[in-house]
């Protein structure tokens, strides 16, 4: 986004990207092949994070068994009024991408009839997911909450809370310190592919 205006500080976050890329060449994913064949998901948003236009970021991981095949960092399209509805936005991003690939897992011979679990680390979020009565402050998001409710109503998803410490997608919408980062990336099965074993 900041191609047609690049700033000094632009070029610092690029640069500190370039060397974390030189110093882990070897930092990959294993798929195992004894791995379930069950999809969950993680979804997280960053709530009026762009600093220029004010939108929030959305993000999420899909895991088949214990290995990421799935992850998305993009901006909502519109402006959220509250945390939740941007974490609500998220939910239903997340939402798509586990109901395609429990379509392309079909297509496959895989069946998936058992719900997919969403992590959400809003309670507020998950509240408007699981309550079929709209309020006022929720008829801008209507759309979103009919799809929602209607996929958890047939059973196809089955969002549940995660403490905001053990939220995987955190890696995708904010600035973790070292330990953190690394924590998560362990626990997405990333790890150096040439390190001896």
């Amino acid at each position: 986004q900041f191609l047609q205006e690049p700033r000094h500080s632009h070029w610092e976050a690029a640069l500190r990207v370039v060397r974390f890329l030189k110093l882990h060449p070897g930092q990959g994913l294993l798929l195992r092949s004894n791995s379930s064949l069950h999809l969950t998901a993680y979804c997280d948003a960053d709530w009026a994070s762009c600093p220029l236009t004010r939108r929030s970021l959305t993000a999420y991981f899909v895991f088949l068994g214990d290995s990421p095949i799935s992850w998305q960092t993009k901006k909502q399209h519109t402006v959220s009024r509250s945390s939740a509805e941007a974490e609500y936005r998220s939910l239903a991003s997340t939402t798509c991408e586990l109901k395609w690939l429990k379509g392309l897992l079909a297509s496959l011979g895989v069946p998936h009839s058992s719900p997919m679990r969403i992590y959400c680390d809003s309670q507020s979020a998950l509240h408007l997911a699981h309550n079929p009565v709209f309020h006022e402050r929720t008829k801008h998001i209507e759309v979103d909450c009919h799809f929602v409710r209607d996929e958890i109503r047939r059973g196809i998803i089955l969002p549940q809370f995660v403490s905001s410490s053990h939220q995987l997608a955190d890696i995708l919408t904010k600035a973790l310190g070292k330990r953190s980062f690394d924590d998560i990336l362990c626990k997405l099965g990333i790890s150096d592919l040439h390190a001896s074993t």
